[in-house]
């Protein structure tokens, strides 16, 4: 995030949600959200597939065909900029590229983009005008934006838009992608992506990669490295030989899950370390235990870039380790020596390898913790980024095109299939599914289908039926709602026994992020 959550709740004049269901995947920013709206009187703009619980409370609601996101926001910087609403002096002040993203955005006047989207013209023009009317508006995004073959577009898109109207850089404003987990932002930031070290730092360039050979004594890789499904990918061809799989259930997250077992069953060596026995250690040659959140010492970074104190409160259970000491020894029988008493000795080499952690020590994490950068220990966190300018200098525009998904409607497979989360379960369910509280709210995966194509189906709400793409087919329950749209079904992840990622494609790939298109999958719905 730009800036800090609790903004949405007391500065924002103005929130724009756009690919996240907020009230269920991140209840506590969705509650602040629901209390400025209430108490202060700030605007909502909504824009999803199906009609969420802040949606039911928006002054506009879009509810746009899935992966045409970047056609909405077009639409809606086309009236910005054809109704004089753009913040001329922040443009040309502060940024670069105008002019190449605005011939593009004149291609998609309110009427063209509504077309595209499935929505009223009048709801664009609506909805731009309270974007950039409101004294301060702030954008939230999460996984509807990004798992897209064009998720790395849809990002640019936001961000144009928020450049446009000089939302950036004050209280109430910012880009703010909400993270789907409680650490993404840490494990980010801590290099666990394949094209960076700590704190975004190229591994191809070579500064960066030389201060690292010298804290850590060896010869570093100057190549990028495979992204997760890149990973499953070259398994699958035989190329990758053996894989290591902490804390994460592939078997059930990735897209295309019929691929992703045929990709483990060639491996030559499977290792998973975890806290439970997955459906990816059932696989594994080796299952090292980790720990929980509640046996370890560190610290998580949150949404807000909030890097916080976690403790142990209880002891390791049975024969289970600390991750980093699993890791350590692992690193030390394969060559290289590895050996930390502590974590937070860990976290002092991390802060003198990274600058935005540079001025953080575990005695300033007390309380509250500090939001990076933190450049130096007289240094109070920065809460929000891009104030007087950004890192690169300008903002910088894109020329954005609207390109459709990966895959469309047609004969055969004539409904979009969309995916998400579920309040109740968490990523797949390893933790959540185990709980009997949990259980009881929501013990079994069912697909929505919108009213009226349940009545052309025949199909009514508690009975089983087959929803099948070109990967595979699954049986669930029906729940039958208003607040979807006709042509679209939605289902959740968290599910193995009716794994949606069964469903899902893997075979294009946002060319920038690598990620799969997990929102939208071109299906058919059959009643047994």
């Amino acid at each position: 995030m730009t800036n800090s959550i609790n903004e949405l709740e007391s500065d924002a004049k103005c929130v724009f949600l756009i690919g996240t269901n907020t009230t269920e995947n991140h209840p506590v920013i969705g509650y602040k959200i629901r209390q400025n709206v209430v108490k202060n009187g700030a605007k909502l703009v909504v824009a999803d597939p199906r009609k969420t619980e802040l949606a039911e409370m928006a002054d506009v609601y879009l509810p746009f065909k899935p992966g045409t996101d970047v056609a909405l926001l077009n639409g809606m910087m086309n009236v910005i900029i054809s109704e004089g609403l753009a913040d001329r002096e922040f443009i040309e002040s502060r940024t670069e590229g105008y002019e190449a993203m605005a011939k593009v955005v004149a291609n998609y006047p309110p009427e063209a983009a509504a077309e595209i989207c499935g929505v009223d013209a009048a709801d664009i023009i609506k909805a731009a005008h309270l974007y950039a009317e409101s004294e301060a508006s702030s954008l939230c995004y999460a996984m509807g934006i990004t798992q897209h073959t064009t998720g790395t577009d849809n990002v640019k898109s936001c961000c144009n838009l928020a450049l446009l109207t000089g939302n950036l850089g004050k209280p109430g404003t910012g880009v703010n992608p909400l993270r789907g987990q409680n650490n993404v932002q840490g494990a980010c930031d801590m290099g666990a992506l394949p094209v960076v070290f700590t704190a975004y730092q190229a591994v191809t360039n070579d500064e960066a990669r030389e201060k690292f050979e010298k804290a850590w004594g060896v010869k570093l890789s100057g190549v990028n490295g495979l992204t997760l499904t890149k990973t499953i990918n070259k398994a699958h061809e035989g190329e990758v030989k053996g894989l290591i799989v902490v804390g994460e259930n592939p078997m059930v997250s990735d897209p295309d899950l019929h691929h992703v077992e045929e990709a483990f069953d060639k491996l030559d060596f499977l290792l998973v370390q975890d806290i439970f026995l997955t459906e990816t250690a059932r696989k594994a040659d080796v299952v090292l235990p980790g720990v929980s959140f509640a046996e370890k010492d560190g610290t998580f970074s949150n949404t807000e870039r909030r890097v916080q104190r976690v403790r142990k409160a209880i002891s390791n259970i049975g024969d289970a380790r600390q991750d980093w000491e699993i890791l350590c020894e692992l690193s030390t029988r394969l060559g290289y020596p590895m050996s930390y008493n502590s974590a937070e000795e860990i976290f002092e080499e991390i802060r003198t390898l990274t600058p935005s952690y540079a001025g953080m020590t575990y005695a300033r994490l007390e309380g509250k913790g500090l939001p990076w950068p933190c450049p130096t220990e007289d240094h109070p966190g920065t809460p929000i980024l891009h104030k007087e300018k950004f890192n690169r200098g300008l903002g910088l525009f894109h020329a954005i095109e609207y390109l459709e998904p990966a895959e469309v409607p047609d004969e055969e497979y004539p409904i979009i299939l969309t995916t998400g989360r579920s309040l109740y379960h968490y990523h797949t369910g390893t933790m959540t599914r185990k709980a009997k509280g949990l259980d009881a709210y929501m013990s079994e995966n069912v697909v929505q289908i919108n009213t009226e194509l349940a009545k052309v189906k025949n199909i009514v709400s508690g009975e089983v039926v087959r929803v099948t793409t070109r990967r595979g087919s699954i049986e669930l329950k029906a729940e039958v709602i208003d607040g979807i749209r006709e042509n679209v079904i939605f289902t959740y992840f968290h599910f193995a026994e009716a794994a949606a990622n069964v469903l899902t494609n893997a075979d294009v790939l946002d060319p920038v992020a690598g990620i799969p298109e997990y929102k939208v999958s071109a299906a058919r719905l059959e009643k047994i």
